[in-house]
């Protein structure tokens, strides 16, 4: 298991902020491990979090994976890295989402799944990688891959790839709107066997937010999913 998560209210600056993460770490979990200890922090300390918080995010994104390079440097194992998809409620109205990789968030909205994240995968971005000098593998039976290694073309960490994938994350701000009822964080593992709105249909009947992530883990379990899954829902109404 190479999943971490964050999921905590406190107060910051007089304000209720809730902090909200999936970290899915491969090739180990020292990377998660890292993100989960200090990512948060590193966003919420970032200057012009709360007047120009996208450009924020971007600029904390990659100062924390700046770190994490610094930190491979030292170690024997280069190889490893994490996605991160990161969510930010901001006095129960305003929504910051950032993410890199392929873990997801997803709102559920008068019952209707939106998706809230971006998927980073490498035929997607082939254009970007090959400009950077890397290249795509789209092998018949197996998931495209970054010069054959890495299924997705962002990400922290993976400092042998670093020069051919990004840590930039995509951003978004905004309201939330009457119809919210929540959100689900997820990794992969989750999203390889179950569509946005099937995991809505599968707990929008589910008040307890606990309740609810377990539902769609055990879900997802039953539908053969091989991978590690973590999975946090977050009750907005």
């Amino acid at each position: 298991m190479e999943d971490y998560h964050v999921a905590q209210f406190k107060e910051v600056d007089d304000r209720e902020v809730g902090l909200f993460a999936i970290f899915d770490g491969h090739s180990g979990n020292d990377v998660a491990s890292y993100l989960r200890n200090n990512l948060f922090d590193n966003i919420l300390n970032e200057p012009g979090f709360w007047t120009e918080t996208e450009t924020a995010i971007r600029r904390a994104y990659q100062r924390t994976d700046k770190k994490i390079l610094k930190r491979k440097r030292r170690d024997v194992r280069k190889r490893g890295g994490s996605t991160s998809v990161t969510v930010i409620l901001i006095n129960g109205e305003k929504l910051v989402v950032g993410n890199v990789g392929d873990s997801r968030a997803v709102i559920s909205e008068g019952g209707v799944a939106r998706q809230l994240s971006v998927d980073h995968e490498p035929m997607k971005e082939r254009r970007a990688i090959e400009k950077r000098g890397g290249f795509v593998t789209n092998v018949k039976g197996n998931v495209p891959r970054v010069d054959g290694q890495l299924a997705m073309s962002r990400a922290f960490g993976d400092s042998t790839l670093k020069e051919h994938i990004s840590s930039d994350p995509d951003v978004i701000v905004e309201m939330i709107e009457s119809e919210a009822g929540f959100i689900i964080l997820a990794s992969d593992g989750l999203w390889k066997v179950m569509s946005n709105q099937e995991a809505v249909n599968t707990i929008k009947h589910i008040n307890d937010p606990q309740e609810a992530a377990a539902e769609l883990i055990e879900e997802a379990v039953n539908r053969k999913s091989k991978d590690d899954i973590s999975c946090i829902v977050v009750r907005l109404l």
